[in-house]
C-alpha cells in the first residue's frame, strides 16, 4: 500500500506529505499544548515554572528512543543526517546558538513559534517569517555564503558520524540501541521527576507528540529515499532554512518540486490554524507600534544567520539533532538558552544596574 502511494505520488510529493502530517502535529502542539521555546525560557527565568521546559525533555527523550529503535529495526541510518555527516564546528554552534537565542528574544518567538502564531492570525509573525527565511538564505547560499564558509569551513563526510551513539559504538563497542535507550530513558526519568509535570498530563502528551513528529520525519524520509528511485534527503523538522525553501518554492513552483521542508512549514501553519479555531483563539492581529515591529524585524535578521551557523534552530538542534545524539545538540541548546536569557534581560529589566 505504501509503495503504491509512493509510485502514484512520486518521491518529492510523498516526502512533502510526510512533512505536512508531522507539521500539522507540531502546529497543534504549539497552539493547543503551548509548546514554545521562548515561552518555556520565560517561564523558568521569570515565572518560576519549569513545566514547559520539561516538555522539551519529554520531546527529546521520546525522539532519542524512537530514532534509536528505528535504527535497530533498519528503518533509519543517522550517519546520513545533516547533523552527523559533517565535522562538528563548536565555534559555529556556540556563536550561531547565541545569535539565534538573542534574535528569538527580540522577535518574541523562534521560526517554529512564528509559524504557529501566523496560523493563529498574527500578521506580525508573517513579517518575522519572511525576514528570517530571507536572512537565512542570505548567508546560506546568498551574498554572504562565501564569507560564512571562509570563517566557518564546512568539512563533509566525517570519518566517524559526529554523534554520541557512533562514538560509543566505535570506541567502546556499545550498540547504538543501548546508548539511545539509556540516554533517552535517563532524560525522560529526570524530566518526569517533577511532581508538577506529572500532575499535568497535557504537557506530557504534547511533549510526546513533538518527539514523535520528529521521529516520523526521519523515518518517513529515510523510507522514501531508500524505496524510491530519486535521490531524496533524509531530514526532519527544523524551521529556518526550510522557511527560505518554502518562499523559494512559492516563487518557482512551476519549475521546482515540493519537498519535506515545504510540507513541514505549511503543516505547522495549518495545524496552528486548526488548533486556534478549535480553542476559539483565532484572530487577526497587527503591530500598532513601529518600534515593536522594528525590534522584531531585527530579531528575525539575527535569527536567520544564527540558525545557519548553528546548523539548526531551537527545534532543529533542540529536538531533531538531539534525537540522533549529535555532539552539537546540547551545546546549541545551552547557547540558545543563554542568548535568549540575555535578550529577555535586555527587554524586561535592561542592563543598567539597579539603584
Amino acid at each position: 500500500m505504501l509503495e503504491q502511494l509512493l509510485e502514484n505520488m512520486g518521491e518529492a510529493n510523498t516526502a512533502a506529505l510526510i512533512g505536512l502530517i508531522g507539521g500539522v502535529a507540531l502546529g497543534l502542539a504549539a497552539r493547543i499544548g503551548r509548546f514554545c521555546t521562548l515561552g518555556a525560557i520565560e517561564d523558568v527565568l521569570y515565572g518560576a515554572d519549569d513545566r514547559r521546559l520539561r516538555m522539551w525533555g519529554i520531546a527529546i527523550g521520546v525522539a532519542i528512543i524512537g530514532v534509536h529503535l528505528a535504527m535497530y529495526h533498519g528503518a533509519m541510518d543517522v550517519a546520513q543526517t545533516t547533523y552527523l555527516d559533517r565535522v562538528w564546528s563548536p565555534m559555529g554552534t556556540i556563536i550561531g546558538g547565541l545569535m539565534f537565542g538573542y534574535g528569538m528574544a527580540l522577535s518574541g518567538n523562534c521560526g517554529y513559534g512564528a509559524l504557529a502564531r501566523l496560523g493563529g492570525g498574527d500578521l506580525r509573525a508573517f513579517v518575522i517569517v519572511i525576514v528570517m527565511g530571507l536572512s537565512a538564505y542570505f548567508v546560506m547560499s546568498g551574498p554572504l555564503a562565501h564569507t560564512r564558509v571562509m570563517i566557518f569551513p564546512v568539512e563533509f563526510n566525517a570519518e566517524t558520524p559526529q554523534g554520541i551513539s557512533a562514538y560509543a559504538q566505535k570506541f567502546w563497542g556499545i550498540p547504538p540501541l543501548v546508548t539511545g535507550l539509556s540516554i533517552g530513558g535517563a532524560i525522560l526519568a529526570f524530566t518526569l521527576s517533577s511532581a508538577a509535570l506529572r500532575a499535568s498530563p497535557k504537557h506530557i502528551f504534547w511533549g510526546t507528540v513533538v518527539g514523535l513528529a520528529v521521529v516520523s520525519g526521519w523515518v518517513g524520509t529515510y523510507w522514501v529515499a531508500h524505496t524510491g528511485f530519486d535521490a531524496e534527503p533524509i531530514e526532519t523538522h527544523s524551521f529556518v532554512a526550510p522557511i527560505g525553501d518554502t518562499i523559494y518554492y512559492g516563487m518557482t513552483a512551476s519549475g521546482n518540486t515540493l519537498s519535506f521542508s515545504v510540507g513541514s512549514v505549511v503543516g505547522v501553519i495549518l495545524g496552528a490554524c486548526l488548533g486556534s479555531f478549535s480553542k476559539g483563539h483565532f484572530r487577526w492581529e497587527a503591530c500598532e507600534d513601529p518600534r515593536e515591529l522594528r525590534r522584531q524585524i531585527l530579531g528575525a535578521v539575527i535569527m536567520g544567520p544564527g540558525a545557519i551557523l548553528a546548523v539548526g534552530c531551537s527545534l532543529g538542534q533542540g529536538v531533531s539533532a538531539f534525537s540522533v545524539l549529535a555532539y552539537s545538540a546540547p551545546v546549541a541548546f545551552v547557547a540558545i538558552f543563554a542568548g535568549a536569557a540575555i535578550g529577555l534581560k535586555q527587554l524586561i529589566t535592561g542592563f543598567a544596574p539597579a539603584e
